[in-house]
């Protein structure tokens, strides 16, 4: 797969669609699929099984490497994992059934797994 762009912002999932409350990047990145998954869990543990979460990303971007003290060329190398492109304004996460205040402490120990800065957003008050 190519490395493709990362440019522009995101118009497609840059709205709360699902739950009350969201979690928006504010940064561009690759998300490993280890990163989305430790965040998930971070939710769903603050959460205690109340509430509902939806994912509104997916690593479906394959990238790969070479292995160390590799000469150049002989073809390309394999699969190493798998990202989501992210871009500004996208909504990472959702969740809905539990009040603000468990929303926000969720969504503030998934940021701390993420490697780009995000912002909590509501359905109500929209986030451009």
């Amino acid at each position: 797969m190519h490395r493709g762009s990362r440019k522009g912002l995101a118009y497609r999932g840059s709205t709360v669609a699902f739950g009350e409350y969201g979690l928006m990047a504010l940064e561009r990145c690759w998300m490993d699929a280890k990163q989305i998954e430790s965040a998930r869990v971070a939710i769903s543990r603050q959460m205690k099984r109340h509430g509902k979460l939806w994912i509104r990303i997916f690593p479906q971007k394959s990238f790969t490497k070479k292995p160390l003290e590799t000469r150049m060329g002989k073809g390309k190398a394999p699969v190493e994992g798998w990202v989501a492109v992210i871009r500004p304004a996208n909504v990472l996460f959702e969740v809905d059934g539990v009040t603000e205040a468990v929303a926000r402490e969720c969504m503030r120990l998934a940021a701390t797994k993420l490697p780009i800065k995000t912002k909590f957003i509501s359905r109500h008050q929209h986030a451009a």
